[in-house]
Formats: C-alpha cells, sequence, structure tokens
C-alpha cells in the first residue's frame, strides 16, 4: 500500500546557487533534444541531367541552365534546413549543480512527496487511485532501481511520467510537475554511506 511518509532530505536538496546555471541546463536540455535532422538537396545534390534545357536565346522564353534549379519541380531547394548538428554541452560539474537546484526549487514550492510501498505495488489501479487523491496535475515519479520494474504500472497513467532516481536531470524535475520519492531510494544512500565508512 502506498503511503506518504515524513523523512530528511539529503544535502542534495538544499543546493544554493544562481538561477542562471538552471537555465542555462535547460536549454541545453532542451536544445540535444531536437536532434536537426532535417535537411533538403541542394542543385548541386539533386539526381538531375546538367544539361542546358534549351539554346540560350531566339526561343522567346526565359534563359535557363540546368533541370535542378530551384525554380523548376524536382529541383533543388535553395534555403532549407542543412541539418544542424546540435553542439551545447553540459559539464558535469554544472549538471549536477542544476539537478540540485531543480530539487530544491521543487523543496521550497513544496512539490516534493516521499512515497514508501512501491515494492508491493501489483497493479497500475493502486498508484492511479493514490495520485488523484494528491489532487496535482502532473507527476515525476522516482524509483529506486530495486523498484524499477514497477515503472510498468505507472507508464501508461495520464500526465504521470517515471524515472531512475539516479536518471534524474534538471531538466525533467523543473517540468515533471509534483515530485514523488521513493522511499527506498533513501535506505540504498543510508547503506552506501554505513560501507563507506
Amino acid at each position: 500500500m502506498l503511503k506518504i511518509v515524513k523523512t530528511t532530505l539529503p544535502k542534495e536538496f538544499h543546493v544554493k546557487g544562481s538561477p542562471a546555471t538552471l537555465n542555462q541546463a535547460i536549454r541545453v536540455y532542451f536544445d540535444r533534444s531536437h536532434p536537426g535532422l532535417a535537411k533538403v538537396k541542394t542543385r548541386s545534390e539533386v539526381n538531375k541531367t546538367t544539361k542546358k534545357l534549351y539554346k540560350q536565346k531566339g526561343t522567346g522564353g526565359a534563359r535557363h541552365g540546368s533541370k535542378s534549379a530551384h525554380i523548376f519541380v524536382g529541383g533543388g531547394v535553395a534555403h532549407g534546413p542543412k541539418g544542424v548538428k546540435r553542439t551545447l554541452t553540459l559539464p558535469t560539474s554544472l549538471k549536477k549543480k542544476a539537478l540540485g537546484l531543480a530539487l530544491a526549487g521543487k523543496v521550497k514550492a513544496e512539490k516534493v512527496e516521499v512515497v514508501t510501498g512501491f515494492s508491493g505495488v501489483l497493479k497500475t489501479k493502486e498508484i492511479s487511485e493514490f495520485v488523484h487523491k494528491l489532487k496535482e496535475k502532473r507527476f515525476m515519479v522516482a524509483l529506486s532501481d530495486k523498484n524499477m520494474d514497477k515503472g510498468k504500472f505507472i507508464r501508461n497513467i495520464k500526465n504521470v511520467t517515471v524515472a531512475s532516481y539516479r536518471d534524474l536531470n534538471a531538466y525533467n524535475v523543473t517540468f515533471g510537475g509534483t515530485l514523488v520519492l521513493d522511499k527506498d531510494i533513501f535506505e540504498v544512500v543510508k547503506e552506501k554511506k554505513e560501507k563507506t565508512k
């Protein structure tokens, strides 16, 4: 049974910094989500003969060269898209910083819920009824690695997206709506800290 619990959120939920860092990260994620593959052929690339259509003078018509000119059907396109390669990137340190700022923003807006019981979910209906009780428009569900198999019960619920906690980024946290966190995420973090001591 899914249940909201209170817990102390780790330090990455309390990052402070400039909003410009988050804006920059979102711009990069948004830009890279459009691969820019649209491309048209120019007159030098279309498969047309380069033979002159008819003689230069004496026909009463306009002067023309090859049939590959852009004014003819099937000719090259003069100013079409070229297939722009996306080059914006983000350093790892900036990714982490931006994600921290996004998470901190959700905490400040009181849009974070820590939920226990994902391991016992067996039907989509259980999760659907739970999120509707929260009365929010959109949800981003972050699951622990051991509960990622429960994502199949979440994927087809309207306005609810699901991802592994370790795959969260500034973009999907910012635009994902209310952040629902699997309580088991923090149990794994605690175990790792205890092992390193």
